[in-house]
């Protein structure tokens, strides 16, 4: 759990409030300090002051969704401001609070966000698990992976790629042993969670 906040009262008290409430949390004065210090070792949720000098907390986000990190991000402003809430939900913020902010409803935002960081992170997991064992495959092997998951027949395959049948019948078998599955539906399977779990680009 990170706290990010250039007023040193703000930023103790919301640090107070969170290990009060059982989390483990660090704090900071500035963008530019959390940036030096971040890595994304683990799924986190940071609590993110609007209006900050030199670095905002729209550029921090800016700058964490280029990364795309797993980290969840909630807002915290002393004023209302449209514009921003709206930039801050589409940049992927989980929610926007005013100052002062009602303990119950941070909490309760902190909780969701966390949530949302764990899922996210065990799907990127996932995601490099498997992208490290595709990655084995050769970039025929690749080609014929992806027309088995389509349900394509070895002499199908061979007519598709210009080789024989005893070839694709190799190349077949190596997909296999370095995907590390057993049956044409465990490679289907393997295929499906592979494109489910593959990062998303950021929107526009």
């Amino acid at each position: 759990m990170f706290v990010v906040d250039d007023d040193p009262s703000v930023q103790k008290g919301l640090v107070r409030l969170l290990v009060s409430a059982g989390y483990q949390v660090r704090g900071f004065l500035s963008a530019q300090t959390f940036l030096a210090e971040y890595r994304p070792v683990a799924p986190a949720c940071l609590i993110l002051d609007l209006q900050m000098p030199e670095v905002t907390g729209l550029d921090l986000l800016e700058t964490l969704r280029v990364t795309d990190s797993a980290l969840r991000v909630i807002f915290v402003s002393g004023r209302g401001d449209v514009p921003a809430t709206a930039k801050a939900m589409k940049l992927g913020a989980v929610d926007f609070l005013t100052k002062p902010v009602d303990e119950a409803v941070l909490l309760d935002a902190v909780a969701s966000a966390s949530r949302l960081s764990t899922e996210l992170w065990i799907v990127r997991e996932e995601h490099a698990r498997l992208s490290e064992r595709h990655n084995r495959l050769t970039p025929r092997e690749r080609e014929v992976c992806a027309l088995v998951a389509r349900g394509l027949l070895n002499k199908q395959i061979a007519s598709d790629l210009g080789a024989s049948e005893k070839t694709i019948k190799v190349h077949r078998a190596r997909v296999m042993t370095k995907l590390g599955v057993g049956s044409v539906a465990e490679l289907v399977r393997f295929v499906d969670r592979l494109n489910v779990t593959s990062p998303r680009p950021p929107e526009a």
